[in-house]
């Protein structure tokens, strides 16, 4: 499982269930393309974490980077209910950054075969 991360702020005058909600219709619609497995929204509690990552934490994991690759085509086209759903989310963030983990040990690994 490959998991995309990001992090964001919220534009001023956003509510914070406003976002929320958008995120999750943004997420089913990727989720009911099959273009995504699952995803996670969470938001930083007591004001922990590192300065620079924003307030809140979104985890969308999908089977490889096929699967990621093909939801970002059907982002790219920028039409149609897709554009409206990303749109309803990009409208009402700043501060936006991204990461790409994978899970690990990765299942394919093999082991003592290893030259470092």
């Amino acid at each position: 499982m490959d998991i995309y991360h990001g992090w964001c702020n919220l534009k001023p005058g956003v509510g914070d269930i406003e976002f929320a909600e958008a995120f999750g219709r943004y997420m089913a619609h990727l989720k009911n393309a099959g273009k995504i497995a699952s995803y996670r929204l969470t938001r930083r509690k007591l004001g922990f974490g590192p300065a620079q990552l924003g307030d809140f934490h979104f985890m969308i994991e999908v089977e490889g980077l096929a699967q990621l690759d093909d939801a970002f085509s059907l982002i790219a086209t920028r039409a149609g209910e897709t554009e409206g759903v990303h749109h309803g989310v990009n409208s009402l963030v700043k501060d936006v950054q991204f990461a790409l983990y994978r899970d690990f040990p990765d299942p394919v690994r093999k082991r003592g075969e290893e030259k470092f």
